[in-house]
């Protein structure tokens, strides 16, 4: 006689961590794509949540994405991190001419412990990618109408802490962006029931 069990799906801090750092990748390569930071040649495209995306195979970029999402995923498993920033500058003048923000916002998931580590969601993946898919799509249709990009241009990627945390040595500490006579566009956010993103676009207007 056999019986069976029905198991509950449980995301951990952990787990919506690899979920986040996951779109961040996809999202900063799409990005870097689409605003011509790179040339096209440079990306191959791949499937994920449903869609058709790129991905830049310049080691330089991978590796670099590699360690920040690295850091990225271990300070997210321990809620210290508030926000994410991807900023496109001018190579040239150093000026700031774009910044996506990435807003990081803890949530109790299933609310059954009171212990940080061992927080769950039970938030079908399904659901969950379904809501990046919109997310990644909406990104699409807003770099449509951003103001070109006609100067050579570089890009970084800046973590905020939520409290004093132990930084890599080749890291530095950094101030505020800021973009002269900015404009900013609030994107569609997602739920992993662990950590809310929230997605937005500060660019410059064009004079």
């Amino acid at each position: 006689m056999s019986t069976t069990q029905a198991t509950k799906n449980c995301i951990t801090l952990k787990g919506s961590a690899q979920l986040i750092v996951e779109y961040l990748k996809f999202s900063v390569n799409s990005i870097l794509f689409q605003r011509g930071i790179y040339p096209a040649e440079s990306f191959e495209s791949t499937q994920q949540y449903g869609l058709t995306l790129l991905l830049s195979r310049d080691p330089k970029i991978e590796e670099f994405l590699r360690n920040v999402l690295h850091q990225t995923q271990e300070w997210l498993a321990k809620n210290m991190i508030s926000k994410i920033s991807m900023v496109i500058t001018n190579a040239h003048t150093k000026e700031v001419l774009e910044c996506w923000d990435f807003k990081m916002h803890p949530e109790l998931g299933d609310g059954e412990t009171g212990d940080i580590s061992k927080l769950t969601s039970s938030k079908e993946l399904k659901r969950i990618q379904s809501e990046i898919r919109d997310v990644m799509r909406q990104i699409s249709a807003t770099i449509t109408y951003l103001p070109l990009l006609d100067c050579i241009c570089t890009f970084d990627i800046m973590i905020y802490t939520l409290r004093n945390c132990d930084i890599p040595e080749s890291w530095d500490e950094t101030g505020a962006i800021v973009i002269q006579n900015a404009q900013a566009v609030q994107l569609r956010s997602f739920s992993t029931g662990l950590h809310k993103v929230e997605t937005i676009v500060n660019y410059k207007m064009t004079s």
